[in-house]
């Protein structure tokens, strides 16, 4: 495993609102994501998960603290700057975010049209790859309309995947997925980080995937309580 940061939080914190309505949703976060580094990050709803994905994804303007991402520091970093960092970061949120005129292919494509180089015949059949890989190979010219809502979620994590990220952030992939293919995505993200030298941030409850992590972090209230190994090995 490569021994650099792919991320690197310092005395990060963020705020919501103003006046007395101001409230602070991160106290101080202290976190590193190693290249090649799977590090799940659980914890209670409404403790700041989620805020803290979107501020390393570049989504928000720093406040407070120190976020560098792949070697760029994001406080006071353009919008330009910002947009350009996302290139390199596959997301994968619960909302799937798919457009709904493009069909399961086209939309996987859209990753594949980040990469420099390729050819469209290249990009297509790389991303009916991906949607081989997360079980929807049958699926490929159905419109979002037309697919479950664990359908678009595997539709939105092979898109993630087929623009070969260096840092994947992930918030609750598996939500909407069963057993099986939550399983079979997981591992999927483990072998992206493993085999590309991809640091993987994820945000999840659920307790069947804990193993694939190098690291376990846990949130409350906006801070980090602990970090380490998983304890147990879970069984699936």
């Amino acid at each position: 495993m490569a021994t650099s940061a792919a991320v690197d939080l310092r005395e990060l914190s963020h705020f919501y609102g103003s006046g007395t309505m101001r409230r602070q949703v991160l106290q101080g976060v202290n976190l590193t994501v190693a290249a090649g580094e799977v590090v799940l990050l659980t914890g209670p709803s409404g403790c700041g998960k989620t805020t803290l994905l979107t501020l390393v994804g570049a989504l928000r303007s720093v406040q407070e603290g120190s976020v560098e991402v792949l070697g760029q520091q994001l406080a006071c970093a353009s919008r330009r700057d910002r947009q350009r960092l996302r290139r390199s970061i596959g997301m994968i949120f619960q909302g799937h975010n798919l457009l709904r005129c493009l069909t399961a292919e086209q939309n996987v494509q859209m990753g594949s049209d980040l990469l420099p180089g390729l050819s469209y015949r290249a990009r297509r059949d790389q991303s009916r790859e991906w949607l081989r890989a997360v079980g929807l190979g049958d699926e490929l010219h159905k419109l979002p309309h037309d697919l479950s809502g664990g359908q678009k979620q595997r539709v939105a994590i092979a898109r993630a995947l087929a623009a070969h990220p260096r840092l994947l952030l992930a918030d609750e992939p598996t939500a909407a997925l069963d057993s099986q293919t939550g399983r079979e995505v997981v591992e999927l993200l483990r072998r992206l980080a493993r085999d590309q030298g991809c640091a993987v941030l994820m945000v999840t409850h659920d307790p069947r995937i804990l193993d694939i992590a190098d690291r376990l972090v846990r949130m409350e209230d906006g801070r980090l309580l602990e970090a380490g190994k998983p304890a147990l090995s879970v069984q699936h």
